[in-house]
């Protein structure tokens, strides 16, 4: 399965949160499937965004087009680094008792 790990600093995390959902509908339509948005316990403005998408290809396609740069700069969000990743394995362990 394809996944797109994006780690990136925002100005105001309120501000980027109501931007990247409005941006849901064009997300889904790129080929993202699923994702996590997970913070930095030290620094609320370090955003990761985990994503499963339907193929690498169509994640790249999405995260360097134009309407993407436009839609980061109104977002404050700072040069964000793109890890395109396939999974190997996926397991669960459980909750502890």
């Amino acid at each position: 399965m394809p996944y797109v790990l994006i780690i990136h600093k925002v100005a105001d995390y309120p501000a980027w949160k109501a931007i990247f959902d409005a941006a849901a509908g064009i997300r889904r339509e790129a080929g993202e499937i699923a994702y996590q948005v997970l913070k930095y316990d030290t620094d609320p403005n370090r955003i990761v965004h985990y994503s499963l998408w339907r193929s690498l290809e169509a994640a790249r396609e999405f995260f360097e087009s134009e309407q993407l740069v436009e839609i980061r700069a109104r977002a404050g969000v700072e040069t964000p680094e793109f890890i395109y990743l396939n999974q190997l394995e996926r397991g669960e362990l459980g909750m502890p008792r």
